[in-house]
């Protein structure tokens, strides 16, 4: 390990990770248990990010009453808190821990599209992706695209981890390496569900309102002649769930994908992942700034409105 993480400045990051690092030796249902309770208390003290899922959960939901919508926002801090220890037992747990909480739906679709075709499987994200690479793993290697944490020891750590329980990690500019690990027949989870505003961006609907959105997953099967799985990983710990653990869900490959029209299948995309998150709506990351410079630099909801005001704003 570089020295330079034993810093001070790294302190605050050690504090952190330990308690985390010690979490995946108590049963799985305590983990839960102090998620829960860590999620109650990150909905109050983060209340700027509170704001930015009330927002989004507005969005999405246009149907449901302000108390609805409050509810949901609170289960959804609730598994972000759960999230957390998922995190480190799918970076730090054992094969033997992972494969009790495993449960998968229609893993054949993968398993039989690879001996024919190469693979990008389309991610979303859920508060609990760090558990799908650890299930994929138990069948085969799975190579996840990520994109680099600022935190520099925080970004060692997670990246040395997933390296060793997925097969591989590829940061998000290094479109060699995709091309690469999919053509030698490796399943590359990428997901490209947040706000985009770079090289291939395009404006394309996410639960109604038009959003930079990357344009990737239909560029790389292109260039590889690769079959789209649609792929995530959600909690199952509802109380009338009899399975307890994580559920791999995988979709068939999509047909005539990619098209002519790259508008076209981001759409399709967009559609599938909005879907997914329809069945578990509380679990999808409402945290991140999906809709942020909406349509053009002039106009942001995240500024625009206050809390649970949007839905007497919008248009």
């Amino acid at each position: 390990m570089p020295s330079e993480f034993f810093h001070p400045r790294y302190w605050p990051t050690w504090l952190g990770v330990a308690p985390l690092r010690l979490s995946v030796f108590l049963p799985w249902s305590f983990q839960m248990l102090l998620g829960k309770g860590l999620g109650k208390l990150l909905y109050f003290a983060l209340p700027s990010r509170r704001k930015v899922s009330a927002i989004n959960l507005e969005i999405a939901f246009p149907d449901l009453t302000s108390s609805e919508l409050e509810q949901r926002n609170r289960q959804h801090f609730i598994s972000l808190g759960k999230g957390l220890f998922e995190a480190a037992l799918g970076w730090w747990g054992t094969d033997k821990q992972i494969k009790k909480l495993a449960h998968t739906e229609g893993l054949e679709h993968l398993e039989n599209t690879l001996k024919k075709h190469p693979v990008i499987l389309l991610g979303a994200h859920f508060v609990s992706l760090e558990m799908l690479g650890r299930i994929v793993a138990l069948h085969m290697p799975l190579h996840a695209v990520y994109r680099p944490h600022q935190n520099k020891l925080l970004d060692y750590l997670v990246d040395r981890q997933r390296n060793k329980q997925y097969g591989k990690v590829i940061p998000k500019n290094n479109i060699r390496d995709m091309i690469k690990s999919i053509k030698n027949g490796f399943p590359v989870w990428y997901a490209t569900d947040q706000n985009y505003r770079s090289k291939g961006s395009i404006l394309v609907p996410f639960f109604g309102i038009e959003t930079p959105t990357n344009t990737g997953t239909s560029r790389l099967a292109r260039m590889t002649n690769a079959k789209i799985i649609p792929c995530i990983t959600v909690r199952l710990d509802d109380k009338n769930e009899k399975r307890k653990g994580y559920l791999l869900r995988v979709l068939p490959p999509l047909e005539d994908f990619p098209s002519d029209d790259l508008l076209k299948d981001t759409s399709r995309l967009n559609t599938i992942i909005e879907e997914q998150i329809q069945d578990f709506p509380s679990q999808y990351l409402w945290t991140h700034k999906r809709y942020k410079n909406y349509a053009s630099e002039k106009r942001d909801f995240y500024k625009e409105y206050p809390d649970s005001a949007l839905r007497n704003k919008k248009t």
